[in-house]
C-alpha cells in the first residue's frame, strides 16, 4: 500500500499531445466513428411554414427517410441534426437559438426553403430573420420555394458527406 507511486501530472496527461496529428490510430477511430454516426441521424424537425410539408412527404412511406438511418425525434437533447424549414420571425429567432443550444455536440443545422435561407418573400419585412444564419450556424442549404423531397435528400446526402469528414484530431492551441 506504501508502496504505490503517486500519479504526477505527466502521467495523467500522457495522451496529452498524442492525437494533434493524424495517424493510423485516430484514422481507423474516425472512419469507424463517422460510418457509424452518417448512417444513424437523429433529427429534429423544425417546421414553421409550406416546407414542413414537404419535409413530412420525405418522412412518409414514398420516400422514406427510415431507410437512409435517419428517425426523427421530438426533443433536442436526442438529436444530432435540426431541419429548419419555414420563416424565422425575429419574435420566434430566442426560441430557435435556445433549442439549438440544447443540442448535444456535435450539431448540425440543415436550412431548408427560401424562407429559413434568406427570409423568402418577406424578406423586407421589419419582423422576418433575413435567414436562419444570423442566429444559428447552418452548415447545409436546400434551395426551393417549397423544397422538394428530392432536394433535401440531396442535402442529406451532403449532411453525411460533412459528417464523414470529422475527426478527433485537435488543432494545436497557439498562445500569443
Amino acid at each position: 500500500m506504501g508502496l504505490e507511486r503517486k500519479k504526477t501530472l505527466e502521467d495523467k496527461l500522457y495522451l496529452k499531445d498524442k492525437f494533434c496529428k493524424p495517424n493510423i490510430l485516430t484514422l481507423s477511430y474516425d472512419k469507424v466513428m463517422n460510418a457509424a454516426r452518417s448512417r444513424s441521424v437523429w433529427y429534429l424537425t423544425f417546421g414553421i411554414a409550406c416546407c414542413a410539408i414537404e419535409m413530412m412527404a420525405a418522412g412518409g412511406s414514398h420516400y422514406d427517410l427510415d431507410r437512409f438511418g435517419m428517425f426523427f425525434r421530438a426533443t433536442p437533447r436526442q438529436a444530432d441534426l435540426i431541419i429548419i424549414s419555414g420563416t424565422i420571425t425575429r419574435k420566434y429567432a430566442p426560441v430557435v437559438q435556445r433549442i439549438y443550444m440544447q443540442m448535444a455536440e456535435p450539431r448540425y443545422v440543415l436550412a431548408m426553403g427560401s424562407c429559413a435561407i434568406t427570409g423568402g418573400p418577406f424578406y423586407d419585412s421589419y419582423n422576418v430573420v433575413q435567414g436562419v444564419d444570423k442566429i444559428i450556424p447552418v452548415d447545409v442549404y436546400v434551395q426551393g420555394c417549397p423544397a422538394r423531397p428530392e432536394a433535401l435528400y440531396d442535402g442529406l446526402l451532403k449532411f453525411k458527406e460533412i459528417i464523414n469528414r470529422d475527426t478527433i484530431v485537435r488543432k494545436p492551441v497557439i498562445v500569443e
